[in-house]
């Protein structure tokens, strides 16, 4: 059977049908998903006048809220920036050192993924601690002129213990001054979903199928790609202690999407030239390429529930640990 990747025979076969209809479906899963629970202009428009939350709700000071009160949104600006220089800096180093040729592999695509996420990241959280000072300064400023007019009313002690209940109602989605989220924070969460799910399947098929495989019989490990496989996930971890961003499991879909947009962009790149794949279990010249397909697909599942399961435990830790402090929408 030809290897070359771009003549009929290569594609005209059993093989290349099946992964295809398994990727397709999966698609067209993942926009139906999207369309059910996104919704259409119209049924977001009466949710919005209805006050009514629904599973992808979202408001626009998620994106730059710390998950504790004690925690004041720059250091979250801090963090992303620093995370945000990091990766870019090592793509940057990558691509000069390797060539473009490195974008053919999912990692990098992730990596540039992760990369962009603290990009964006970081201008949210740029315009959210303006927004903070901001209503930390009104706040202020009320508690002043309130002294000043001798209509401020020291709380009792019964009212000392609902303080933090007070202040808990102004950060719930009950609150009438919580503005819902805008186009640009929604694709910043899922971004954030995208690449949870993202980098744990890179790194699980590197460290545990590529490496011990394939990989070290080649050449052996480098900064550069020991780098590409662990300070993208080391940085979404951190970011997600600090972050108050919710995660849905719907949004699985747009990882779904993100993976397949990446095989057919692949099956595209082959059928125009001859060239090596950039990982082994995509060629469909072999007999079990549909058995590989079904397996890294299937595996988005583990993949994206396992750091749907880190943002629980985080919850419950918090939640029990801080309860006065803790504010991020379950």
């Amino acid at each position: 059977m030809t290897t070359d990747t771009n003549v009929l025979s290569y594609w005209n076969n059993w093989r290349f049908l099946i992964c295809a209809i398994f990727i397709l479906s999966s698609i067209v899963l993942a926009a139906v998903l999207i369309w059910k629970y996104e919704g259409c202009k119209k049924s977001r428009r009466e949710r919005r006048e209805n006050q009514r939350e629904t599973v992808g709700s979202l408001y626009e000071d998620e994106a730059w809220r710390t998950s504790l009160k004690v925690i004041h949104p720059a250091w979250l600006l801090a963090y992303r920036l620093i995370a945000f220089v990091v990766l870019l800096s090592l793509i940057v180093t990558n691509i000069v050192l390797d060539g473009v040729g490195i974008l053919y592999f999912y990692t990098q695509w992730t990596f540039c993924l992760v990369t962009i996420y603290f990009g964006l990241g970081s201008s949210l959280s740029i315009y959210g601690c303006y927004k903070y000072r901001s209503r930390v300064g009104e706040d202020a400023a009320d508690h002043v002129r309130d002294e000043e007019r001798g209509t401020y009313v020291a709380p009792t002690l019964g009212e000392n213990a609902d303080t933090s209940n007070t202040y808990k109602s102004f950060t719930d989605e009950e609150c009438p001054s919580r503005k819902g989220a805008g186009v640009y924070v929604y694709i910043f969460q899922v971004i954030y979903q995208m690449c949870g799910g993202a980098v744990v399947l890179t790194d699980v098929i590197f460290w545990l199928i590529l490496y011990p495989f394939l990989t070290s019989k080649d050449y052996k490990l480098n900064f550069m790609m020991v780098s590409m496989h662990s300070f993208n996930v080391v940085f979404l971890l951190g970011e997600t202690i600090l972050n108050s961003l919710r995660f849905p499991l719907f949004r699985i879909s747009y990882f779904v999407l993100w993976t397949g947009i990446f095989v057919i962009f692949q099956w595209i790149i082959h059928a125009c030239k001859n060239m090596w794949w950039p990982y082994p279990f995509l060629d469909l010249s072999s007999s079990y390429a549909p058995l590989w397909y079904l397996g890294v697909g299937v595996a988005h599942i583990p993949c994206y529930g396992a750091y749907a399961l880190i943002i629980r435990m985080k919850q419950l830790w918090f939640s029990r640990s801080f309860p006065g402090s803790f504010q991020v929408e379950r």
